[in-house]
């Protein structure tokens, strides 16, 4: 009886285990697809709107030409904000100004997609005038990066992806010296969304995961914690690039997020460019990369360095929103787009 009793016992525990498993891996399977809505890709003779939401676009106009110019390239058309050139103190025009050029675009069913001139600061202030019952019947892609993560962030809760690439003002550098920044934005723009194989860095975390992006410039992404722009990290991978900080401020916004609990249950950390860190009188006294790992340290995610996107003139697309597959070793790193 006894012998039976034990027999019947490890049966059911073998069989609970396996449907816990069994249950476990069809949960994974379902939160590697992206529940976020896809734009339209861009397709010859659709048209591209050119909006400044934040900073002021001073003595740029040559930029913003040669913009017009590579989308012609592409056979799309282009639409150029009201207010773009306009000037008001920091900002290209006065928030509702900026905010008109905004909302027009993205009422607008014929534009496809709407192109941010230049980042800077200034879209945070617009957020919470932006009407998007328009924009959910005709989804179109926004672009940019740097102080667009907010408007990124504001799409991504709305349900819908996004494209984090170069702006207008990156076209102040010659075409050749962005040759990758360049054609990573318009395969992806137009449908070939790009895979990325990274240089290998001791300092990467290895392992294997898959989950929706998401993230931008570590400081606007702290600046939206406690808002309803705020992004919930659960089960996703998060893109991470800055400039012009002092280490310890790196610091200060990293810790800031991790007592937020944005990384407690984060899939997986890709660090982007930190460029141009200030030199502070007091040394920090490690790399910028030790820096990031001290805080991510109680997190057993992957966590892989030198991916080229951020404010380097080699500043790869990436699809926010879309799951992509992120494999981390020392040697290298890769990052694949979900179809």
């Amino acid at each position: 009886m006894a012998k039976n009793l034990l027999t019947f016992s490890l049966f059911c525990a073998i069989f609970f285990f396996g449907i816990q498993n069994y249950t476990a891996q069809n949960v994974a399977v379902k939160t590697s697809q992206s529940s976020l809505k896809q734009p339209p890709y861009l397709k010859a003779g659709d048209s591209v709107a050119i909006v400044a939401p934040a900073g002021i676009l001073k003595n740029r106009q040559a930029e913003i030409q040669k913009a017009q110019a590579l989308l012609k390239s592409w056979g799309l058309h282009t639409v150029v904000g009201k207010h773009v050139f306009t000037q008001n103190n920091h900002f290209a025009g006065s928030d509702d100004e900026r905010c008109e050029d905004f909302q027009n675009a993205i009422d607008d069913p014929s534009i496809k997609a709407v192109w941010c001139a230049r980042g800077g600061y200034g879209a945070v202030r617009i957020l919470d005038k932006l009407n998007w019952t328009n924009f959910k019947k005709h989804p179109k892609w926004i672009i940019g990066y740097s102080d667009i993560t907010a408007l990124h962030s504001d799409v991504h809760n709305l349900g819908y992806q996004s494209l984090h690439a170069m702006m207008c003002t990156s076209l102040q550098d010659t075409p050749e010296s962005i040759k990758e920044t360049i054609s990573t934005f318009k395969n992806t723009l137009m449908g070939t969304p790009n895979s990325y194989t990274l240089k290998g860095s001791n300092y990467n975390k290895p392992g294997t995961v898959s989950g929706e992006l998401v993230g931008g410039n570590l400081s606007i992404l702290q600046t939206m914690l406690g808002s309803n722009s705020s992004l919930n990290t659960s089960g996703k991978i998060l893109f991470i690039e800055e400039i012009g900080e002092y280490k310890y401020h790196i610091d200060r916004l990293l810790q800031s997020l991790k007592r937020a609990g944005y990384f407690d249950h984060c899939a997986g950390v890709i660090v982007g460019d930190m460029t141009k860190i200030k030199k502070n009188t007091t040394p920090w006294g490690s790399s910028i990369e030790q820096l990031i790992l001290d805080v991510l340290a109680d997190y057993d995610f992957p966590v892989t360095f030198n991916m080229p996107a951020g404010h380097d003139k080699d500043n790869r697309a990436l699809i926010f929103g879309r799951v992509v597959n992120l494999s981390v070793e020392k040697e290298k790193s890769t990052i694949n787009f979900e179809k």
